[in-house]
């Protein structure tokens, strides 16, 4: 018999399946997706490979094939299904098999286990008070201590000591209790702990009500999941509409019939109340995985999760690749979240690997957002997704009222400031009602785009439908065509000096904010104060135990949080993302801005929220403040096939870096030539290769090549003879090339 192995070396040139013999000792010990020790090269130095299947025949001489070593004892062992799916990935997204078996390993190698020991009386009471006396007698003081706790232990009811005491307040050897073992007076057991991050939460007895919404898109996927009719649905529902509930059920559904469940989730600092929330129903069966856990914490929520002692894992991206054994299900919440791509080789989409996956395993897949993605909405309308609509809030409080603020209008009237007139009189007013406060300062996909302050023009390219960026030159560059010119001093359309590019941080708010009004109780909530272990529950519990009265913050504030008594959601500066270089801009604005004004009125009191713009009159503002997502849809779904972007069309990214300027020119050209070549008659369109947004960074240089067809498989298959090419042209061995599908940032 014959193993197949992909080596542990992450180059193209070793991306390729080796065979080595199964020797006699480790016939029947060896399954797919184990790690091995195997002799590789001339000198048959020992590495590490992955057993991805057996042959009962040799492709190459039998002479010359060299035997695996034995298998990895320090490594966590994959399952075969997950290997499947890695072969996947490196053919839909591109990079090498080891890349990708290394993503889909969520635990790379095994940790210290955490044992709890015990020190057990094996004597009978009238025996063991006969062997105190005997201790004493001889003046051994450290046994007859220990005898004479372990007496009075059994005297209450149970005949064991912790260890931790026994060493610890006893302070008893090891020696004197190894001792006392070889005469069959005690014995020293112990059992395995697994690390439980989120041990501090209870279950309770709760049972959840779902309104007549809730309660139809359940019972939609009820009746699939019980007929083995696997499936993938949108659960789009308004802010507030109860999702969180509906996706518990499910899951129960799952896991009353043996299953396991994974809820995604876009970043960690949602953790803190999805756990909370699922806790409720499904107790210490429920756990987490994510970048904060120590080592020790993530290897053992893996292997709990092995051993079918949890039942739900939730976490960000990685968490999709948890190994249960009966998967059923996976949710992914804020289905939207661009952090659901992944921005190392291989460039994978948590929505099409879970798909792949659930197909692999059996498994539904439920995606979940107010403000679904084009592609996620696209495809319902294609019948590849099935539908599920909430559109009333789940205690049937109303949406929160919307203002839009032209703060063009506010610099005419004399107020210079971020915070308008408007959004602090409602500040003030909720302070006083002792009400909260959360304000959102929009920065993402901030590319230091220039805007005018008095007319709210914002300066974009000639040729294209986007804006400029500032670059450190002075210099304005469009990310997509090259075109380029000098900054401004006046604005080109009315001529007023307040122009430039709009800066504004959240600790600066925060400065203002407490300067404005001083008796309020402020947090901050961005990258700079979330850097610790534990930061984000600490800021959030303390804003939702009501120990503050405003929170300020990026976009992690306004994702998927429920706060009771925040009556007031202020947006500060809502189209910084709208002109940034990327034809999702639009989408993100209209994201962001819905997902603001939804955490405003979700108790029992009405919210309000204030948008504050220089573009009041762009669709993706006007549909966000209407909470109005078909709107919106078909406004920006005609752009994208004007444009031929995704949805309508597929774009494939081919990122080129190197130190040699030159040399990636020239490797860029040569690709372009060859991408020609293939396409022939098919309707394939090609841009670049240019100059992304940072042309250089730590002297290396970088370009990309982009590739436009309404097919994906077309890409495929021109990405998989690219790769080709690039493996038997060594010119190519001098600079590093990556391949992303439908990339998240253009630009």
């Amino acid at each position: 018999m014959y193993g197949n192995i992909i080596v542990d070396i992450t180059h193209e040139k070793l991306d390729k399946i080796f065979q080595y013999h199964v020797p006699p000792h480790l016939d029947g010990k060896l399954e797919i997706g184990m790690e091995l020790a195997i002799p590789f090269g001339v000198g048959n130095r020992q590495i590490n490979g992955y057993l991805i299947g057996f042959s009962e025949t040799c492709d190459f001489d039998p002479e010359k094939i060299k035997d695996i070593i034995g298998i990895s004892t320090n490594r966590m062992a994959i399952e075969g299904r997950l290997v499947a799916l890695a072969v996947w990935m490196k053919e839909y997204y591109g990079g090498t098999l080891i890349q990708a078996l290394k993503t889909v390993i969520p635990i790379k190698k095994k940790e210290k286990s955490k044992e709890k020991k015990r020190i057990r009386l094996l004597l009978d009471l009238e025996t063991a008070k006969e062997k105190l006396v005997f201790f004493e007698s001889k003046n051994q003081k450290a046994r007859a201590r220990l005898l004479q706790a372990l007496i009075a232990q059994k005297e209450h009811g149970t005949d064991c000591l912790e260890y931790q005491l026994v060493s610890g307040k006893l302070n008893v050897a090891l020696s004197v209790i190894r001792a006392l073992e070889e005469q069959k007076i005690l014995v020293l057991e112990s059992d395995r702990v697994f690390r439980n991050p989120v041990q501090q939460a209870k279950k309770e007895n709760w049972s959840i009500d779902l309104t007549a919404e809730q309660a139809k898109a359940f019972r939609l996927f009820q009746g699939d999941y019980a007929t083995g009719n696997y499936a993938t649905y949108l659960l789009h529902g308004v802010t507030g509409s109860g999702k969180t509930e509906v996706y518990m059920e499910m899951i129960r559904q799952v896991v009353g019939g043996g299953g396991q469940a994974i809820v995604l989730i876009p970043e960690i600092a949602l953790t803190y109340q999805t756990v909370l929330r699922f806790y409720r129903c499904f107790g210490d069966r429920v756990s987490i995985i994510n970048s904060r856990l120590t080592p020790g914490e993530r290897y053992d929520q893996m292997q709990r999760a092995k051993e079918g002692k949890i039942d739900v894992m939730i976490g960000p991206r990685s968490a999709l690749f948890t190994p249960f054994p009966a998967l059923g299900l996976i949710v992914i919440d804020e289905e939207h979240e661009s952090t659901y791509k992944s921005e190392q080789t291989p460039r994978f989409h948590v929505r099409e690997t879970a798909i792949k996956r659930g197909e692999v395993e059996g498994a539904s897949v439920v995606l979940g957002s107010a403000t679904p993605s084009l592609e996620a909405m696209y495809r319902v309308n294609q019948g590849e997704y099935k539908l599920l609509e909430l559109t009333k809030r789940s205690g049937e409080q109303a949406m929160a009222k919307v203002q839009i603020v032209d703060m063009r209008e506010e610099l005419q009237k004399g107020n210079r400031s971020i915070l308008s007139n408007v959004l602090s009189a409602l500040i003030a007013d909720r302070l006083q009602r002792q009400e909260q406060v959360m304000l959102f300062l929009n920065r993402r996909g901030f590319a230091g785009f220039v805007s005018c302050r008095t007319c709210g023009h914002v300066i974009k390219c000639n040729h294209c439908d986007v804006s400029l960026s500032v670059h450190r030159n002075e210099r304005m560059l469009c990310h997509y065509c090259g075109y380029e010119e000098k900054k401004p001093e006046v604005c080109p359309l009315c001529n007023s000096p307040h122009i430039g590019v709009f800066q504004a941080g959240t600790q600066q708010i925060e400065d203002l904010v407490k300067k404005k009004f001083p008796t309020a109780r402020v947090l901050r909530m961005d990258m700079d104060t979330t850097k610790v272990k534990d930061s984000h529950e600490k800021i959030l519990s303390t804003f939702a135990n009501e120990e503050a009265d405003i929170l300020i913050g990026t976009q992690m504030i306004v994702k998927g949080h429920d706060f009771p008594n925040v009556t007031l959601v202020g947006v500060l500066a809502a189209d910084m993302s709208l002109y940034s270089a990327d034809y999702r801009a639009g989408e993100r604005t209209f994201q962001l801005l819905t997902q603001a004004v939804g955490r405003a009125g979700r108790g029992e009191k009405k919210g309000d929220a204030i948008v504050q713009t220089y573009s009041p009159d762009h669709y993706a503002i006007l549909t966000a403040a209407a909470q109005d997502y078909d709107a919106f849809y078909q406004k920006e779904m005609g752009y994208r096939r004007w444009m031929g972007y995704p949805p309508a069309e597929n774009l494939l990214a081919v990122y080129l870096s190197g130190k040699d300027e030159i040399v990636l020119e020239t490797a860029g050209n040569y690709l372009k030539k060859f991408a020609n070549k293939m396409i022939g008659t098919q309707d394939v369109k090609i841009i670049g290769p240019a100059s992304p947004g940072i042309g250089k960074i730590n002297d290396v240089y970088r370009k990309v090549l982009y590739l436009k067809a309404s097919n994906y498989g077309t890409l495929i298959k021109i990405k998989n003879k690219m790769e080709q090419y690039i493996e038997i042209n060594s010119g190519f061995n001098r600079i590093r090339i990556q391949f992303d599908f439908n990339p998240m940032h253009v630009g």
